[in-house]
């Protein structure tokens, strides 16, 4: 997962709107959203390392993963962070926070989200800080939480026009948002390590390009009755929608 926007209590019918992308490598086997039968969580699957970016258990659970990039970037090899976000989903201790402090060294860089949809928290591996989402609208890249990246700032404002501006919730309009390929300007770029060329590339909310880009993107809304609807889409690397798919939890 690279971007998520979390809006908390901002729309009268849908006190919280998750709005997320996967950008990943296209040669990277993968399979669609789907209910896992053995473990009952609704998620897709990285079919390379069995772990998954974006989940909701049964139970109501909610979690989700993106790396966290730092220069230097440290090349080497490490757990699959994939795996993290099951260990979430399946977690029933209270000290999940602290159970990932003692695991974090064994992984890369991650900020993970976790929690129930009513209460949400974003651990943060590189700076070992956990926080819970106030109400507002959020957004998690690959950097710490709420940092002013511009894709990052972009896509918060977009979102909360797209709340403010609507009274009844328009989900394409969502995923317009998500698909926003508007990269920054060269000056605005953050320094993480990686190539200006990278950076301008992973500067845009959506990312297309033939070997890297965003593969997925996922919407997810709750009512103020507690009805949860999941709306998946998945695309080529041309960037064209290639599946669609909708889950009412």
């Amino acid at each position: 997962m690279c971007i998520l926007f979390i809006a908390i209590e901002q729309h009268p019918k849908y006190p919280l709107i998750i709005c997320a992308n996967r950008d990943e490598f296209h040669q990277r086997p993968t399979q669609a959203m789907h209910v896992w039968q053995q473990s009952k969580i609704l998620a897709g699957k990285d079919l390379q390392a069995g772990g998954t970016w974006l989940g909701l258990s049964s139970k109501g659970k909610f979690a989700a993963l993106t790396n966290f990039r730092k220069f230097p970037l440290n090349e080497e090899a490490k757990k699959s962070r994939g795996g993290l976000v099951l260990q979430a989903l399946a977690s029933t201790e209270n000290n999940l926070s602290e159970e990932l402090a003692q695991q974090a060294s064994q992984y890369h860089g991650f900020n993970l989200i976790h929690g129930s949809l009513n209460q949400l928290y974003c651990y943060d591996s590189v700076n070992n800080q956990c926080h819970e989402l106030s109400k507002g609208v959020h957004s998690i890249c690959n950097g710490a939480l709420d940092d002013i990246w511009p894709k990052m700032a972009r896509g918060e404002k977009l979102l909360s026009d797209t709340i403010h501006l609507q009274e009844n919730l328009s989900i394409d309009a969502l995923f317009d948002l998500m698909t926003n390929d508007k990269q920054a300007l060269p000056n605005l770029l953050p320094e993480t390590g990686l190539t200006e060329e990278w950076e301008q590339l992973l500067s845009a909310i959506f990312i297309v390009s033939p070997t890297y880009g965003t593969r997925t993107t996922s919407i997810i809304t709750q009512d103020i009755e507690g009805s949860v609807e999941v709306y998946d889409r998945s695309y080529a690397p041309s960037g064209q929608c290639v599946a669609k798919q909708k889950f009412r939890l």
